[in-house]
């Protein structure tokens, strides 16, 4: 891969990026319509990154099929307009291998893997192996939510491993936060692109040791908040930021995932508030119903998330 590709790879992945959450019908089938809308706000909104991952887009409750499905139509919906990310779910390596293939045929710029790791049954390096198999087919991102219970010394001496094994891993997605997230960036930011997993106040704990953005959940439906929160990371107004996570991020979190369902049923609940996509989930997951989403509704008005700027 050349220094341009990896630096468009490293800008695209550069302040707020934008997950997409699998949009459902009320029968449990998936909303393509509601799929391309969402694509659509995100650019527009200006994540610069279309990112599927195994979590916030359904793939435990979709099938292969489906998983290729949506993965194919979030690539042609998008076009040459963002960076897209598209992700597996605990595939073996020949099923990794298999999928790469299959989005690198479809236009995929950057893969993201999540290894299996039933009963802890992988070590640093049959994973550093996985990785760098399947980097032979197409640009790989690595998603540590597979450390969280292995712990950090586990994590990262994999991440070591996999820096020697290969040059074509580009990318990495944080979930474990906290000292490994600090440490790990240190370790990799001057060879792969860093983005914190979630939260701002995340990001914020990972910035000074090298994360070039952050998955965002308010670029999905509210990218002011976003791009205000960017412009203080931006001009190194840390106090701008922290006043952001303050006001918005810490009520809404705090907010939603008290919700019936969670949080995913929650932040399904908002973008059907925002007129995105619905609010159903794919049994037998909750989807919140009417009381729920009048209470939804009430509670990101009070806490200005419904507001005008």
């Amino acid at each position: 891969m050349s220094t341009t590709d990896r630096a468009w790879i490293r800008q695209s992945l550069t302040g707020p990026v934008a997950s997409i959450r699998t949009p459902f019908e009320k029968d449990g089938s998936i909303d393509y319509d509601g799929l391309r809308r969402a694509i659509d706000f995100n650019i527009e909104a200006g994540s610069k990154t279309i990112l599927l991952t195994a979590g916030d887009s359904h793939y435990v409750a979709l099938s292969d099929e489906e998983i290729s499905e949506v993965t194919r139509v979030t690539v042609a919906h998008t076009g040459r307009r963002a960076l897209v990310v598209a992700a597996d779910r605990c595939f073996s390596t020949r099923r990794a291998l298999a999928f790469a293939d299959y989005c690198r045929g479809i236009g995929v710029h950057v893969l993201m893997l999540m290894p299996p790791d039933w009963g802890a049954s992988c070590t640093p390096e049959t994973l550093s192996a996985y990785y760098a198999h399947v980097a032979e087919q197409i640009p790989v991102m690595v998603v540590t939510n597979v450390f969280i219970p292995r712990g950090e010394a586990f994590g990262l001496r994999t991440i070591e491993k996999t820096l020697v094994a290969t040059n074509h891993v580009v990318a990495i997605k944080d979930d474990m936060c906290g000292v490994f997230a600090r440490k790990m960036c240190l370790l990799v930011h001057d060879r792969w692109a860093v983005f914190a997993g979630g939260q701002k106040q995340n990001h914020m704990n990972m910035h000074p040791y090298g994360c070039d953005g952050y998955l965002s959940t308010f670029i999905t439906f509210r990218p002011a908040i976003a791009h205000r929160y960017w412009a203080a990371i931006e001009s190194a107004n840390l106090a701008a930021a922290a006043a952001v996570i303050r006001d918005y991020d810490i009520p809404f979190f705090d907010w939603v995932m008290g919700m019936p369902g969670g949080f995913d049923a929650g932040i399904h609940g908002v973008l059907e508030l925002f007129g995105i996509c619905k609010r159903w989930r794919r049994p037998p997951y909750y989807s919140l119903n009417d009381a729920d989403m009048e209470r939804l509704r009430e509670g990101l008005r009070s806490r200005s998330i419904l507001a005008n700027e």
